[in-house]
């Protein structure tokens, strides 16, 4: 048979090979159905045999894939197992380290607090430092004159030389009226000092004062006011305002020792967000802005940031406090109000003080001052409370030479037995601060509670609590701040007695 046959029977195999040898064993060829069938059993076994071998081959290549496959995952399953176990050293060791990292955080933090809490506490103690000894040193000047003074006129008056006495006298009264603007500058600067505002037209009031200013600052002096026009009210405490621009005023005209202009205007302003976040203490809105400025030195940077400090003063030794400044700053504090300083050196300086906008209504003209020292008439009577000996011996002096009647107390106990005892009382003149646990305004409400109609007015060295919030008197407080003279007492009682209770 030829290569197609050959093939062909391989093809068939199995029963499509052996059909047509039987069917030649049939018909007498059986030599060549033998031989024919032996072929083909040859050729398909052959056949078989390779694709066997093939078989094998692929499978033995699928079991080297297969190995390898497996060899690699047992590699990726180590490998994996080792990151895993490397994974949880790391996650174990990052928590160790941020918990060790947040307690070296902790200590700096705590460290730094600790650090900035005593620089804190140093320049406290160096700020209290200055302001102590300067007050000492001012306190001691003025007591020098003062006890110096009461020295020599005891020496005149043994002496015989009674006629001598009247210039120490005023010598005395003079140290002892200085001690007292210096106690309201510190009480000014420390914002305790009680303020009376109202509503107030500053161009009239800055109107005013440049008047005195003219007379007072010298010929060298050039004054401009530039008012605005229809400038809106503020409601401040007149008197302080006037003191605020007379210590601008003076420092100005110190800064111009050979001569220059100084200038007062005043305008409408409004501070916006923006401004209002560049400085905590100002609230956006409408303010009036007063500003002072001269043609003088001038300031660097370093000496402008302390200009407002107590007792901090470019000024030669014994030529200035060093409270006027801090005095503005503390009253425009009190009053709600910013004030900020421009000044470069060899152009001069300008102060602005920014006073809030009043929306209410004007408050009844002040009466034109009367003859002051009027004294009590018809038996009036007035209960004297106060702790401190001297004042109140002082007091009771007074208001006897005037004609009154006097009670006095040392605490408010005392006061509420004689309250009981006396059928008229006619004004309760108190210290604000008592002992025993009783305050002069609580006095005063059980006083009103007790007398109907019984007038009231207060003293203190400085504003408290009871009687004072925000800087502001409480309405219808009366008050007689200390030290206070004859006739401040003398005119005080009097205008509490005429007026309503």
């Amino acid at each position: 048979m030829g290569a197609d046959g050959n093939a062909a029977l391989v093809l068939l195999g199995g029963e499509a090979a052996s059909a047509p040898l039987q069917e030649l064993d049939r018909i007498g060829f059986p030599l060549l159905a033998a031989l024919l069938h032996a072929e083909s059993t040859a050729i398909v076994s052959a056949g078989l045999a390779a694709e066997a071998r093939n078989a094998l081959a692929r499978a033995a290549s699928l079991a080297s894939a297969l190995d390898a496959a497996r060899s690699e995952l047992a590699r990726s399953l180590a490998e994996a197992d080792r990151l895993n176990r490397a994974l949880r050293e790391l996650n174990t060791t990052l928590e160790e380290r941020v918990a060790e990292r947040t307690r070296q955080l902790e200590a700096e933090m705590a460290q730094r607090r600790e650090v900035e809490a005593a620089l804190a506490q140093a320049q406290k103690m160096e700020a209290l430092g200055h302001l102590t000894g300067g007050v000492a040193h001012d306190f001691n000047n003025l007591l020098t004159g003062v006890s110096g003074s009461l020295a020599l006129m005891r020496r005149r008056i043994e002496q015989g030389r009674v006629g001598e006495i009247g210039r120490y006298i005023d010598t005395a009264a003079a140290a002892a009226g200085r001690a007292a603007v210096l106690t309201h500058r510190l009480l000014a600067f420390s914002r305790r000092q009680p303020l009376e505002p109202k509503p107030v037209d500053l161009n009239r009031l800055v109107a005013g004062i440049t008047e005195l200013l003219h007379r007072s600052l010298g010929e060298t002096i050039e004054l401009e006011g530039v008012l605005a026009a229809r400038l809106w009210r503020v409601e401040v405490d007149a008197g302080q305002m006037e003191n605020a621009l007379l210590n601008l005023a003076v420092n100005a005209r110190d800064a111009m020792p050979d001569g220059g202009k100084l200038t007062i205007e005043t305008r409408n302003t409004y501070l916006d967000e923006a401004y209002a976040k560049a400085f905590s203490e100002v609230r956006p809105g409408q303010y009036i802005e007063v500003s002072v400025s001269d043609t003088g030195y001038g300031m660097p940077p370093e000496v402008a940031d302390r200009v407002f400090e107590p007792f901090f003063t470019t000024k030669p030794i014994g030529q200035g406090t060093g409270l006027g400044l801090s005095q503005v700053y503390g009253f425009v504090k009190q009053s709600s109000g910013h004030v900020r300083i421009y000044s470069e050196v060899g152009r001069g300086t300008t102060i602005k003080v920014y006073l809030p906008r009043f929306h209410g209504e004007d408050a009844p003209e002040d009466t034109p001052d009367r003859q002051a020292a009027l004294g009590g008439s018809a038996g009036e009577t007035v209960l004297v409370v106060e702790d401190e000996a001297v004042v109140r011996a002082f007091s009771c002096e007074v208001l006897r030479e005037l004609g009154y009647q006097v009670l006095e107390a040392g605490d408010a106990e005392a006061a509420l037995r004689l309250l009981a005892q006396e059928e008229r009382v006619d004004l309760l003149f108190t210290d604000v601060v008592l002992p025993g646990g009783r305050t002069g305004r609580e006095l005063a409400e059980e006083a009103v509670r007790r007398v109907p109609g019984i007038k009231v007015l207060y003293t203190t060295g400085y504003a408290r609590n009871a009687i004072v919030h925000h800087g502001r008197l409480d309405p219808g407080v009366r008050l007689l701040t200390k030290p206070f003279t004859f006739e401040d007492l003398a005119t005080q009682v009097r205008d509490a007695l005429d007026g309503s209770a």
